[in-house]
Parts: C-alpha cells; structure tokens; sequence
C-alpha cells in the first residue's frame, strides 16, 4: 500500500517520524507491503514554494492508499499567508475533496495511566468509547460563511450549520454499523431543542435505527448533557455519532478522561469505491503545539495509535492492530511516560525515547 506522510506544522514531524518508525517495523517484521513518499505541508511549503499546497504534493494526496499526517497551525501563518491560500491549503479542504465523512475517534483508558487522569480511578476504569464525527458538513463547511461589514461600520462574522438528510444518514449509518463490531449501542449527539438541523439530525438518525438497524441499542442524548456524562460516567458510552462541531469539541473533552490529547488517534474516512478501498486519512487529534515544537518532547502515542488505526482500515490487519495497541499498553505499563502523562514523582523521556519503547514492546 501506498501511504503519503505529511508531517505539517509544530510537534507534527517529530511525532509522525515515531508514527513511520512504526510502520517501517511492520514493513520488516510482518510482512506489511508498504510504499512510503513524504511531502512538506504546512508553512514550510509556503517559505519553499510560495503555496501551502504544491500541484504535485495533491496529486500524491490523490493517489494515496492512505495519508498519515501530523498536525496543522502554524503561528507563522497568521499575517502571512493569504487567507485563500490557506483555504487552499487547508486540511478542511483534504477531507471535503477526498470526502471523509467518517472521523473516527476513539478514547480508550489505558490501566497504566490511571494516575494521569484527572478522574476518580473508578470513573475512568474501563472506559472504551468512539466517536463518529460527521466531517464534511456542518458548521465548517454551510454557506454563506465570511466575515462582513454593517452599514454601520460594525462587523459581523456569518458561519451557517446545515446538514442534508443524506449527509446525516451515511454517518449514522457508518456509526450503526460500527456498534454491531463493538458493544452494540449508539448515542446521538445534538442539540434538537434550539437547532432546526440538530431536529433534523435527531429524525434522521431516529429513522436510520429503527428502519435499519432495530436489533441496536440506541438513545439521543443533548450535546451539553453528553458533556457532562463524559465527565461523570463515561463508561455508558460505547458510539457516540454526532455532527462535525459537537464531535470535534467533545472528543477533544473526552482526552481529559485519559490526562492528555497527546494519547488520542483518529481515522478519517471515505465510503468504499466499488473495490471495496476507502480513502483514508489518520492522525492525532492534538493540534500543532507550536509552544514546544522542537524540543523533542512531545507525547508520539496519539499518531501511533493513528498507525493501530490505518493497519485495521486501511491495510485490512486487525491482527497488526491489536498488537500495535498492545504494544502501547505494554510500554506504559513499563513506565514509559512523556511529560504530559506523568504523575508527580514519576520519571519523564522524551518523544524519540518513547518511540523506542514501543518499538522495544512490539519486538517483545
């Protein structure tokens, strides 16, 4: 498989560089057939080439199997690059091109890291949930967007949320779907009582269930009710499936639950083609971190995970998966710990160093 790398901007290169160690070992060791080609995204393209987005960097994007990518956001960017070249650039415009509906992300507590949540240890204990976050439509995408001027000379900034009935059905069904793989039970996300498209995602999502999928445990569930039920008893979640600005500030609450965004994947994904292959995109769910970029410190395990991920979607490996993610497990319960995971007291390594106890675990 074809897998295009685009390391981006702040902590994304040093932690996709332990995300590829990853992968090369299951390309010695497992027998993983896998082509790699790296490209520059972000503001170093812009200082390079004069674009966020080379013609021929696109075009490796279209041709990919899979894309693993690192983070986007750059401070650099601000006053610097046009607002339509970073439109252009932009990883909204990948997932609305490649059209990855689906974003994937699950929160799973690892026994180790006990001591890193915040949480009462019998809060956290056993939680394994998923989001399905709608990720081409909504909020980020409606028009009219833009920022415009009053006759009076005061500003107002437009961002409109609109969901089509066939945008709402193909991720509840994907979420459906996704259920019956784990624990069987699917909550919807909305806000039906003050949104005319959050009541439409409620009717919808309501039809799905019980014209498709009855034999699914199902509840909908108001998005600031599901806040609080995160932090209270994550535990009754096993599929959230919600629309694209929910999910993406709710699964960002969810890494509270662990201690840390740092430990957080996420896969993005297409439909099958008639072949059966999904285009596909994997990363962390942190963003760039640009205020330790550079240091060598910041936590790899999120776009580790993201390769566990890209195995079992992409590459059709559960088996990979689940080792890869044992792998992980295992090196935490060694006491392998970055900064933003450690408890006080414990002994803290860096980003390389922890790529080295994975690698160390996967060969265990």
């Amino acid at each position: 498989m074809k897998v295009v790398v685009l390391p981006g901007d702040g902590v994304g290169p040093e932690v996709t560089e332990q995300a590829v160690r990853v992968l090369r070992w299951f390309a010695q060791h497992r027998g993983l057939d896998l082509t790699l080609v790296e490209r520059d995204f972000g503001i170093v393209n812009w200082h390079k080439h004069g674009t966020l987005m080379p013609d021929e960097t696109w075009a490796q994007i279209e041709g990919a199997d899979a894309i693993l990518f690192g983070a986007t956001g750059s401070i650099d960017q601000q006053g610097v690059v046009p607002p339509e070249e970073r439109r252009k650039g932009s990883l909204l415009r990948m997932r609305k091109a490649l059209d990855l509906f689906a974003n994937l992300r699950p929160v799973r507590m690892p026994p180790a890291l006990t001591e890193a949540s915040p949480y009462k240890p019998r809060i956290t204990a056993g939680v394994d949930l998923c989001f399905v976050r709608e990720l081409t439509a909504g909020m980020y995408f409606g028009t009219p967007r833009g920022v415009e001027t009053l006759p009076d000379g005061s500003r107002r900034g437009i961002n409109t949320h609109s969901y089509t009935e066939a945008e709402i059905a193909r991720a509840a069904r994907f979420a459906f779907q996704l259920a019956r793989t784990r624990r069987n039970h699917v909550t919807s996300v909305d806000k039906a009582n003050v949104m005319e498209a959050g009541a439409l995602w409620r009717e919808v999502v309501g039809r799905i269930h019980r014209e498709e999928f009855p034999d699914v445990g199902f509840e909908n569930m108001l998005a600031d009710n599901c806040a609080i039920q995160l932090a209270r008893a994550p535990t009754r979640f096993d599929v959230l499936v919600t629309d694209n600005l929910f999910g993406d500030l709710l699964s960002d609450a969810a890494g509270a639950i662990i201690g840390s965004l740092g430990m957080l994947p996420s896969a993005s994904l297409s439909a099958p083609d008639a072949a059966g292959r999904r285009r596909a995109l994997y990363e962390p769910i942190h963003g760039s971190a640009p205020d330790i970029a550079g240091q060598g410190i910041a936590n790899p395990l999120g776009a580790i995970l993201s390769v566990a991920l890209l195995l079992r979607w992409s590459a059709g490996r559960p088996a990979d998966a689940d080792h890869l993610e044992a792998a992980v497990a295992a090196a935490l319960a060694r006491g392998a710990r970055t900064g933003d995971i450690a408890a006080p007291g414990e002994a803290v390594i860096g980003t390389s160093a922890m790529g080295d106890a994975v690698l160390a675990a996967l060969a265990a």
